[in-house]
């Protein structure tokens, strides 16, 4: 499927877009689904990481050298990721933007109560990660996620090339037919940077008060917010 821009069409135009090239490129190589949404949005396109792996952003800088990287910092990170956020800005081709929510910890806890996370995470993932994407994304017309189908049932339907209807952007996850063990043999072949917490039991690696180590059989989701009945955090519905 050729691309050709789409920067300025209206919305409804966008969405029949990504309803056409989430059909046509299903089968397609990751890179070519990032080909056709950097051919077609240009600059208008980011890719946004939780810095649990590098993966699409190294996709990505190959197709489109200096693409923006898009990193939300909640102020409850692991050191780890910070460190992984830090050595993709050194060592990759890549452009990488920290969003950051409105309040601190600080003022979200004089606000609303210190760990929030505990009594109401939903709330709290929508002041620290829902709201600054919604703001960071405002320039882009599309975003490219490393979001997959095998990583829990929510996610099994993710279409490589969809419409966000919130937020009115294509949304593109090129690695969404992928499983753990080609993501595996991609990091090998080419030396893609990991958060080092991956090595130390955690399949998913959010935030550091909602986030622990999986058991064997558990699904990759598992270690997020244990125990609350809650799996995602807004951003990806």
């Amino acid at each position: 499927m050729s691309g050709g821009t789409a920067i300025g069409q209206p919305a409804a135009e966008l969405s029949v877009l990504a309803e056409r090239a989430g059909r046509e490129l299903e089968e397609a190589p990751a890179a070519e689904i990032l080909r056709w949404a950097c051919d077609t949005f240009g600059p208008r396109l980011c890719v946004t990481s939780s810095m649990e792996d590098a993966v699409v952003a190294h996709l990505a800088s190959r197709v489109r050298p200096g693409i923006d990287v898009v990193f939300l910092d909640t102020g409850y990170h692991f050191p780890e990721t910070i460190g992984t956020r830090d050595a993709v800005a050194a060592v990759m081709d890549v452009n990488v933007i920290t969003l950051t929510p409105r309040l601190t910890v600080a003022e979200q806890d004089a606000a609303h109560g210190p760990r929030l996370y505990e009594r109401d995470p939903d709330r709290c993932c929508a002041m620290r990660k829902v709201q600054p994407l919604e703001e960071g994304l405002r320039d882009y017309d599309a975003w490219a996620t490393g979001l997959r189908r095998d990583e829990s049932p929510t996610r099994a339907a993710t279409p490589v090339i969809g419409w966000d209807e919130r937020r009115r952007k294509v949304k593109v996850s090129p690695i969404a037919r992928w499983t753990q063990d080609d993501v595996d043999a991609y990091v090998a072949e080419h030396g893609v940077l990991t958060n080092p917490l991956l090595q130390d039991g955690y399949a998913s690696v959010g935030c550091a008060p909602c986030t622990r180590r999986v058991a064997a059989g558990e699904d990759a989701r598992a270690g997020r917010w244990a125990g609350l009945g809650k799996t995602e955090c807004g951003l990806h519905g």
